[in-house]
């Protein structure tokens, strides 16, 4: 059977503020665990006005909290920013917290632009290194106390406060270099399609690369797509053209809060465009529930992936819960009564 999960950007809706966007990322997840979702895993942008999520090692803790039987984590933490023992510290905590419940999603790039990401630094006499690999394996050592004896942090994987209990790590990239570190280093792959469509041959050279260690005999493969189901398909399509603004103007280097759906579709029609026209160079899974269902069922058979993780983005927080709970549904998922949270594992 397919696995659902979701992707939770956070998206600030126009008129809204950041505080509302966090708050509806709990209401989100309460019914993501009720429905029968798989995981549930929030992003890490900066510096922008239409995603709250700038720290994803935050999040997890009252999501976590919140729900009973999601798997919680980050979509992922950009660790080029971050020391490796300051992540794993962070999420040895959530571990010690929530038992085998957490995933630590690392990811290569800034999630946000050039000036941003200098802001970001603690030193800015000059720019960061890109040694991004050299980052991931430190992280792995501090996480796996595999440091050598005469490493000079020998000693500090051993005082991560949550042990025994650690995240899983898993590596996420749109990219083929992503794939061949995930496989080198044994370590589950989450590609992200909604932001490269053409990513089936990697997650294959991946799966053809991929050495066998760290507890996986194969290799572990989700694909990450942007979907949106409503009612009716006229209404997801409308629904969409608020994603379909934000982004384009992104691309612009223009950054807004996601706008509503009569302003997009204004803002379309007033460049001579078909406002309910998908994004060109991005798969968008939009529909009623059947038509949603079966573009995520041909992604998941393109990726040869046993889970999609789902991300979608409205105006309406109302419309997207009702996004969820369509897909939910048209699946079949294992839906439960609302019941208390459980706060920690013993």
């Amino acid at each position: 059977m397919l696995r659902l999960s979701v992707l939770d950007q956070s998206p600030i809706a126009e008129g809204a503020t950041g505080a509302q966007a966090l708050q509806n990322t709990l209401e989100l997840a309460r019914l993501a665990d009720r429905l029968g979702f798989h995981r549930y895993w929030v992003a890490e942008h900066h510096g922008g006005p239409s995603l709250a999520g700038p720290a994803p090692e935050v999040l997890i803790g009252p999501i976590a909290a919140a729900t009973q039987r999601l798997r919680v984590g980050s979509g992922g933490v950009m660790l080029p920013h971050y020391s490796p023992l300051h992540v794993a510290e962070q999420f040895s905590v959530l571990a010690g917290l929530c038992g085998d419940r957490i995933d630590l999603g690392i990811g290569r790039a800034s999630g946000t632009d050039p000036l941003t990401t200098f802001a970001l630094q603690r030193d800015r006499r000059q720019a960061s290194p890109d040694d991004f690999p050299d980052q991931l394996a430190e992280l792995l050592a501090h996480l796996e106390d595999d440091l050598p004896a005469d490493h000079p942090f020998a000693r500090l994987p051993r005082t991560l406060p949550g042990r025994p209990q650690r995240p899983r790590v898993w590596l996420l990239g749109s990219s083929p270099q992503s794939a061949l570190w995930a496989a080198e280093l044994s370590l589950p792959y989450a590609f992200a399609d909604f932001i490269n469509p053409q990513g089936a041959r990697i997650a294959a050279d991946y799966r053809q690369r991929f050495v066998a260690g760290r507890g996986l005999d194969d290799p572990e493969a989700v694909v990450a797509v942007w979907a949106l189901a409503a009612d009716t398909e006229d209404e997801a399509l409308e629904l969409a053209t608020s994603s379909r603004m934000m982004f384009s103007l992104l691309r612009q280097g223009r950054l807004i809060a996601v706008p509503t759906p009569d302003k997009a579709m204004a803002w379309a029609r007033s460049r001579g465009e078909d406002p309910r026209k998908p994004r060109e160079g991005r798969r968008t899974i939009v529909g009623d529930p059947a038509q949603v269902r079966a573009g995520i069922e041909a992604a998941a058979q393109e990726y040869g992936a046993r889970e999609v993780v789902v991300v979608t983005i409205t105006h309406s927080h109302a419309a997207r819960l009702r996004s969820y709970e369509l897909i939910a549904r048209e699946f079949g998922l294992d839906a439960v009564d609302a019941a208390p949270p459980v706060v920690a594992q013993a």
